[in-house]
């Protein structure tokens, strides 16, 4: 029993030391943490790099930097100044609904639709067309950029890049838009135009889908830029290619596929739509690509429902 009671008192003491050793072990962590200088977290690198002269900046033009289709617009200025005739009217409607109505792009049929495009504007002067573009920009076109975009590119230029439009719509229209947005210059599908008059046909194919991106490539090896360096803006899954090239890609007001394509890469995502989706406005993606009047079939249809 003696052995016992002093077992037993030596076991309660026992207990109050490491309670004791507890509390001062943690008061000693309490104030070492108070005491010690805060973690450093890596501050997200500077975007845009200014005075990066290596660096540039590309982005598409239908909404991404401009509500709707550029060539819709354009579109509903040329047929106001009476630049079709009913004829070519009822077949720029057929062909857009068929579009519509099969929903992909038949090479055969995407052909015929730029043919008949490229004929309104055969025969007319460039110079005519320029004109005529930078009316159509203040009627239809101003009150349509994208605040959140404009932004974007102004802080490229701020920053000391170059930034340029990168679109399927004509190179006369989009290089009016980067004009007037003080921009460096757009990339756009090319005309042909002899003697300053447009001969109805396409100078090479039109700048879509992966023409974009070897349009990139072309102006950065011109230019001595380096694509790591470079950001591109996107809304639409076609440019896809174009967006991979780059090493700042970003998705704005991006479609379903693109969206999912980008948070799968980790790309960052954009969106200045505001409420419910900002619905595109249906044009063929590859109809409207080959002549400044490439927008016609939509503002054809368009016309028709409203009378």
């Amino acid at each position: 029993m003696a052995a016992l009671g002093w077992f037993t008192r030596r076991r309660q003491p026992a207990t109050e030391r490491s309670v004791l050793a507890g509390e001062a072990s943690a008061e000693a962590a309490r104030k070492s943490s108070a005491e010690a200088p805060a973690p450093q977290v890596p501050a997200e690198p500077e975007f845009p790099v200014v005075g990066d002269e290596r660096a540039a900046a590309f982005f598409d033009l239908d909404n991404t930097v401009m509500q709707g289709a550029a060539l819709f617009h354009f579109g509903r200025g040329l047929y106001k100044r009476h630049f079709f005739r009913k004829r070519e009217l009822a077949r720029f409607a057929w062909q857009q609904t068929w579009f519509r109505m099969a929903g992909v792009e038949d090479p055969a049929h995407m052909e015929d639709v730029r043919s008949s495009a490229l004929s309104i504007v055969k025969g007319h002067r460039v110079s005519e067309l320029m004109s005529i573009g930078e009316e159509i920009y203040d009627e239809y076109m101003a009150d349509r950029i994208w605040p959140g975009t404009r932004a974007l590119a102004q802080a490229h230029l701020d920053a000391g890049q170059r930034v340029w439009l990168v679109t399927a719509a004509p190179v006369e229209t989009a290089t009016i838009i980067a004009r007037r947005l003080g921009l460096t210059g757009a990339l756009g599908t090319v005309a042909e135009s002899v003697g300053g008059i447009y001969t109805g046909r396409l100078v090479g194919e039109p700048l879509h889908g992966p023409a974009k991106a070897e349009a990139v490539r072309a102006l950065a090896g011109a230019e001595g830029l380096d694509l790591t360096r470079c950001a591109a803006y996107s809304d639409s899954a076609n440019d896809i290619p174009m967006l991979s090239i780059v090493g700042h890609p970003y998705a704005v007001n991006p479609d379903t596929r693109l969206r999912r394509h980008a948070r799968e890469h980790g790309w960052r995502l954009r969106d200045y739509r505001t409420g419910r989706k900002a619905a595109k406005i249906g044009i063929p993606a590859a109809a409207g690509v080959g002549a400044v009047a490439g927008g016609t079939a939509a503002a054809v249809a368009l016309h028709r429902r409203r009378r």
